[in-house]
């Protein structure tokens, strides 16, 4: 841990290379009774020990500014809080941070269009990450399985070893048995437009499934391709995104949610219902479709230190297994 004793006043770390972050950082007034506000871009200082002691506590410059004041560290939303809060009175931007974030509810409504704004101006720029806690070194799901990352069988590390914000490309090539039931059988026009699981029935369809990593986010895109035999071949794609800890949630078209915990029992990997939700304006919002549309379950389990076998499966609460596809795959490409 860094000594920050000479640290006086308030300390704003931001991005340089965002205008809208250098806009409120450069625009930004502190009242009187809390010293001087000092300014660090963090594209610019590396070795400062505020920085080295952002990097230790693991707080993101990537998902937000970070506020330095008598000991505390405000980050991302709460950096805003904190703007709204002890900021003066004067100049637009001061009132807008006020009226935008003054209360911890409106923080987490409005926090997420700013950050999406932020990237969004970066990527039309052609401009990289920050990466100060250095994520592109790390796989994304290793923080997912948190302690049992070190434990997992080589074939599960092979399976999940993409790194965000990288190019990282993973395959896996198999067959799978697909079974669908009424009444989600009857709806397979309405499930394909809406990007979701192939309503067939059929046995051992060769698939060939791609995990993806994004060079702008920390999203895992999964592309499988079924081969029917009397159909084109299916599409089916969707990411996934971490929430906390090891609750993910995968998204498909429109912005529909399956949320999971990913867990290891010793023996396999884990998929366990956490219900749905919708992506919108930058926010989850929990949808009560259980009932609608069945409990989802999945796992996944090593064989050798190339291949796995898999299951998913969802179940309704009135009409029991509607659906389910399970097989094995064999690594053919490693990221």
């Amino acid at each position: 841990m860094s000594n920050l004793a000479e640290k006086q006043g308030v300390w704003f770390v931001y991005d340089g290379e965002c205008p809208m972050c250098s806009m409120a950082a450069h625009a930004f007034r502190i009242k009187q009774q809390h010293g001087s506000l000092h300014l660090i871009n963090a594209r610019e200082t590396k070795d400062d020990p505020l920085i080295e002691e952002i990097n230790w506590r693991e707080l993101g410059l990537d998902e937000g500014m970070v506020i330095y004041c008598e000991d505390r560290f405000y980050h991302g939303k709460d950096a805003l809080r904190f703007m709204a809060r002890y900021g003066d009175t004067k100049g637009v931007l001061n009132w807008f941070n006020k009226i935008m974030f003054w209360t911890n509810a409106q923080s987490k409504i409005f926090y997420p269009w700013l950050r999406g704004t932020r990237n969004l101006l970066l990527r039309l720029r052609k401009v990289g990450r920050i990466d100060n806690l250095n994520k592109k070194d790390e796989p994304t799901f290793k923080s997912i399985f948190g302690e049992f990352w070190n434990s997992l069988p080589p074939v599960i590390k092979k399976h999940y070893a993409n790194r965000p914000y990288t190019d990282d490309l993973t395959i896996v090539e198999g067959t799978l048995d697909v079974m669908c039931k009424p009444p989600l059988i009857w709806l397979a026009p309405l499930v394909k437009l809406m990007g979701q699981v192939p309503a067939h029935n059929e046995a051992n369809v060769p698939v060939t499934v791609r995990f993806q990593s994004d060079r702008d986010s920390k999203a895992f895109h999964l592309n499988r391709m079924f081969h029917f035999k009397d159909a084109k071949p299916y599409a089916f794609r969707s990411r996934m995104l971490q929430i906390t800890d090891n609750e993910v949630i995968e998204v498909m078209r429109y912005g529909l949610g399956w949320k999971m915990l990913y867990l290891w029992d010793g023996h396999k990997v884990i998929l366990q219902h956490r219900g749905y939700a919708m992506r919108a304006f930058g926010h989850f919002i929990p949808v009560p479709l259980t009932l609608l549309m069945g409990e989802g379950y999945a796992e996944e389990i090593p064989v050798d230190d190339e291949i796995f076998d898999m299951m998913t499966h969802i179940t309704h609460p009135w009409w029991g297994k509607i659906y389910e596809y399970k097989g094995r795959f064999r690594m053919t490409q490693e990221a």
